[in-house]
């Protein structure tokens, strides 16, 4: 306790400083930018420009949860085969215990997707389509 006290009275100086150059120098990019940066109040500079194409209607599309749930999935499983791509790479130096780590971390991943198969997260289909389809079962 005391060694960690003392090593933080040893570098208090050199914290402020490089605490204030921080502020210093966030300081100077957002004051630059402001005396710097362009001021003209066209009617088109306010307006989207995309490649050279007009904007045509409104821009606020509403998407349904269900498009970013799915996205979010995607990138979520997608990350985790990385990791799997890694493992298959070591996996002479990895051994059995490596194995046995990879299938659980298969099994945990199977079970998520069971969770998320189950509580409907990956149905496409909208409320009245799920009605719609209930109703013509048998």
């Amino acid at each position: 306790m005391q060694n960690s006290e003392a090593m933080l009275a040893a570098n208090l100086p050199q914290l402020i400083i490089y605490f204030g150059a921080v502020v210093a120098i966030t300081g100077i990019m957002l004051g630059g930018a402001y005396l710097l940066g362009q001021r003209h109040s066209a009617k088109a500079a306010d307006e989207p420009f995309e490649s050279g194409i007009v904007p045509v209607g409104d821009v606020h599309i509403h998407f349904s949860v269900q498009f970013y749930l799915l996205a979010i999935f995607f990138v979520i499983f997608d990350m985790e085969s990385v990791f799997l791509f890694a493992w298959a790479v070591a996996l002479q130096e990895a051994g059995w215990a490596g194995f046995i780590e990879a299938l659980i971390f298969i099994g945990v991943l199977l079970a998520a997707l069971i969770y998320l198969w189950l509580i409907g997260a990956l149905d496409w289909r909208t409320r009245r389509q799920r009605i719609d389809s209930s109703d013509s079962e048998p």
